[in-house]
């Protein structure tokens, strides 16, 4: 950890959905230039935990910092939270109507107060940068699933947040769209981008991660480098979680 400390700080984070304590005084810290991959049974709050950290869920208690911005309502810091963080989802939510080319280019045209010229260069830029450099005029509904999500990384990208969230960023494509999505976000971890991942994929765990967190039952039950979570495991609800994904 750098003398500046940790990028992101969570502190006895508590979230409650009506009477389902979602989240139980989760407390942990995330340094810049990490990709930390969150797993866990589906129903555990590591996607409730990812989507607080911009403000996508509020939390009930306890304290959030991001690049030392306080997650809160207050809509200033919101605004400059929201820049700092770019989230990638399940679905992709592109807008329809525009072209590849101006999805990518909107947000750094309306937010960043870009040219149209730059904020164009930009996001042909980061569309070779993800292999869809020949798709820049076309529309959503003429893509793949993969190439779409990989058009949504390149839009988050655009922005040129200081971390990348991704819930579960492949469990809505074919398996065949799965691996060219994967070799994006490979390739920006290998670029020192600092990235919080929920998913399914313990091969990218496996390879990609410099911490696996495991929650369960809205606690941070493990928190380990692969080597340690994916090898001889005394936990037992952690070896019944991976026996069961890992079959």
């Amino acid at each position: 950890m750098s003398d500046a400390g940790p990028l992101i700080s969570v502190e006895k984070v508590n979230k409650h959905f009506g009477p389902h304590h979602v989240l139980k005084d989760i407390s942990t810290h995330f340094n810049a230039g990490e990709v930390a991959v969150i797993v866990g049974a589906s129903g555990s709050g590591k996607s409730t935990l990812l989507r607080m950290l911009n403000r996508l869920e509020t939390h009930d208690s306890g304290r959030i910092v991001v690049d030392g911005i306080e997650v809160s309502d207050d809509p200033k810091q919101l605004d400059k939270l929201r820049t700092e963080v770019g989230m990638v989802f399940q679905q992709f939510n592109l807008f329809p109507h525009l072209t590849v080319l101006e999805n990518v280019a909107l947000a750094p045209r309306r937010v960043r107060a870009l040219s149209r010229d730059e904020a164009e260069s930009r996001a042909r830029e980061l569309l070779e940068r993800v292999g869809l450099s020949a798709h820049v005029h076309k529309h959503p509904f003429q893509l793949s699933g993969g190439q779409q999500q990989r058009v949504a990384i390149a839009r988050s990208l655009a922005m040129r947040p200081k971390v990348l969230l991704f819930d579960e960023p492949t469990s809505a494509l074919d398996p065949e769209m799965v691996k060219e999505v994967l070799d994006v976000m490979k390739q920006l971890a290998a670029s020192g981008m600092t990235m919080l991942v929920v998913t399914h994929e313990m091969g990218f765990a496996r390879e990609v991660a410099d911490r696996v967190l495991f929650i369960d039952q809205g606690r941070v039950a493990a928190d380990a480098p692969p080597t340690q979570f994916f090898g001889a495991q005394d936990n037992a609800r952690i070896r019944a979680f991976l026996g069961q994904i890992l079959h």
